[in-house]
């Protein structure tokens, strides 16, 4: 056999290391934004789904309604949508979990849209369940969107290996999906819901979520996407590393894009962009929108476009899970009038929208279509 050359050696050995799973370099990260257009999108949930669960369980899957309202995202401008997904359901049935995303993506795509899939996520309901899920209760918002995994898996050691077999089984059969922008891996993972389910969750939740946070990002770095990996900061002081909590500084040092939400006025957000601005990484803003707090569409989006920082609003069209209703409907639910300004959301349900200028505003700002 004849042998390679050094060069050719040298060359083979560099390739070979390329393809090992890594966290993307600064540079490497600006590469991959910089071939992007503008991101600008919304929160997704189909209008009749109280839950993630409802959206992607076979029974409630409804594609029909997907194709309507992601055609009102188009209609404004906006080229992606962030999704959540859910362990419970993909532990029932990987394969036709896996048939529903691919179908997901097939009408995000008629519509020039691409994703951001959520696979964890730390808000409301800590105690989650398949089956038909229980209608919304009156008046308050987000009534029954559940975390992922919950509670039950989240406590129980047998799970593990289930939640890490979830992500990578996900991420892996879409690692190579154009239309998929990035993974976000666990949404605001040290939420402990204090204004809703606060009393109903365990003590050394951040702990326990902190210790599982670096196996969930070496099983997705693992998968190989290439895909941005990504696990947005949304609380705290982040304005120098000592002041991070260990589960933020996980966060920063892992993601290859760095993310965060916000829902205060426009000076905060400059102030938590600034903060951010230091790890010289693309930044996506992954939540905001809260209009009686002065964080709007015209408000956020200028800055943000300015800073070429991507920007998903919450909510897309009001329906099952009530986010028009403000978060203190948990503790004064508006069963007996409706909010003098809606929270979030853009579209009613009949397809019209809550603000005619909201939605000119949108399409005046939103970079040309993708093709």
């Amino acid at each position: 056999m004849r042998l390679l050359s050094t060069g050719v050696c040298l060359a083979v050995c560099a390739a070979a290391a390329m393809a090992q799973p890594h966290h993307w370099s600064i540079e490497e990260a600006n590469s991959w934004y910089a071939r992007q257009p503008w991101p600008l999108g919304a929160n997704f949930i189909p209008s009749v789904a109280a839950s993630p669960i409802e959206m992607w369980q076979p029974e409630t899957f409804n594609s029909g309604m997907i194709e309507r309202e992601l055609g009102m995202a188009q209609s404004v401008g906006m080229n992606s949508v962030r999704v959540f997904l859910n362990y419970l359901v993909w532990q029932r049935d990987p394969a036709g979990y896996q048939k529903r995303i691919g179908a997901f993506l097939r009408i995000a795509d008629r519509h020039q849209i691409r994703t951001m899939f959520v696979l964890f996520d730390s808000c409301w309901d800590p105690f989650p369940e398949l089956g038909p899920q229980r209608p919304p209760l009156p008046g308050i918002h987000n009534s029954r969107w559940g975390q992922s995994p919950g509670m039950k898996a989240l406590y129980d050691d047998k799970h593990v290996n289930d939640l890490m077999d979830y992500v990578h089984d996900v991420i892996f059969a879409f690692a190579k999906d154009k239309r998929v922008l990035a993974w976000d891996l666990w949404n605001e993972p040290d939420n402990t819901n204090q204004g809703s389910y606060g009393t109903s969750e365990a003590a050394d939740k951040v702990q326990r979520v902190t210790a599982l946070m670096p196996r969930v990002f070496e099983f997705a770095r693992a998968s190989m996407p290439d895909q941005p990996l990504t696990c947005g900061l949304w609380q705290g002081d982040w304005s120098s590393p000592e002041k991070l909590t260990p589960l933020e500084k996980i966060q920063i040092e892992n993601s290859d894009v760095i993310s965060f939400h916000n829902y205060g006025k426009p000076e905060e957000f400059e102030k938590r962009l600034g903060w951010l601005q230091v790890y010289h990484r693309p930044i996506l803003l992954t939540e905001y929108m809260a209009r009686p707090v002065g964080s709007t569409l015209q408000a956020i989006l200028p800055l943000a476009k300015k800073a070429k920082v991507g920007a998903f609003n919450w909510g897309l069209v009001a329906g099952k899970t009530q986010t028009y209703l403000p978060w203190d409907s948990w503790q004064h639910p508006y069963t007996d009038r409706q909010p003098d300004v809606w929270f979030h959301d853009l579209f009613r349900a009949n397809g019209q929208p809550y603000s005619k200028d909201e939605v000119e505003f949108l399409k005046s700002i939103a970079p040309p279509p993708l093709r």
